[in-house]
């Protein structure tokens, strides 16, 4: 768990505008740097170890040292998810910050709707991530000035919109940035191979997007690279709840 830190200046919508034009054309590493002198440890990078967010901790090692980590285990993360972990905090000596869903509210969703009941419906799904993911989300932003993800604009339908930096209503104003936001895939790739960045192997295996074990599966050649997330469901609704656009 994060320790306590002082209060940060708020992070408002004048600052914003005055921020966003510059953030938004420019290139990561000056994100980054601009985030790590703004936010400092208040600031703090969430990383499910997909491809693009250990690219992003690589890259907040080199330009963005005082940014922490934090992820978000489900309890039903993939081993290889877990090995992609420790592959991190050994190759970065970084601390990842873990936070898990609440106990009793797990048990009795298990206990009263199964397993699986997630595949009944979007809202039955929802409900699953909402407490495996949404609300640990909350307590890991507790007392954060400042998050930062691997969203791509190029993901999916629902991150079109995705914007270098933004105000993240939902967790109390504070700022949300996203410094890959404009990269293609073949630009994270190509960081990869360029730095030895440490990956996920389900990559090799046809997961071009990771999370839950029973929520996610290989992709075919000619599938948009979401498909996997949640394969029974419209596209256009293949969100957890973590990410809420404008």
């Amino acid at each position: 768990m994060s320790a306590a830190l002082p209060p940060a200046p708020p992070f408002d919508a004048r600052e914003l505008a005055a921020s966003a034009p510059r953030l938004a054309a420019a290139p990561a590493e000056e994100i980054l740097r601009w985030a790590d002198e703004r936010f400092g440890e208040r600031g703090a990078i969430a990383s499910s170890f997909g491809v693009e967010d250990v690219v992003l901790i690589d890259l907040a090692r080199r330009h963005a040292p005082r940014l922490r980590v934090f992820t978000l285990d489900t309890g039903r993360l993939h081993p290889e998810t877990y090995e992609t972990m420790e592959a991190v905090r050994r190759r970065y000596g970084v601390t990842i910050e873990t936070y898990f869903p609440e106990r009793t509210a797990v048990e009795r969703l298990v206990a009263e709707r199964g397993f699986l009941s997630f595949r009944e419906s979007i809202e039955a799904r929802k409900a699953c991530c909402a407490l495996r993911k949404v609300e640990p989300l909350s307590r890991a932003l507790s007392g954060r000035a400042a998050w930062l993800t691997g969203l791509r604009r190029e993901q999916s339908p629902t991150r079109t919109g995705v914007e270098a930096i933004e105000i993240d209503a939902a967790h109390g104003g504070i700022a949300k940035l996203n410094p890959l936001a404009s990269w293609s895939a073949a630009q994270v790739w190509a960081y990869v191979q360029e730095h030895g960045v440490p990956y996920n192997a389900l990559h090799d295996q046809g997961f071009p997007s990771i999370g839950c074990a029973p929520c996610t599966r290989a992709i075919k050649p000619y599938e948009d690279v979401r498909a996997g997330r949640w394969w029974w469901e419209d596209p256009a609704n293949k969100e957890c709840g973590l990410h809420v656009h404008r």
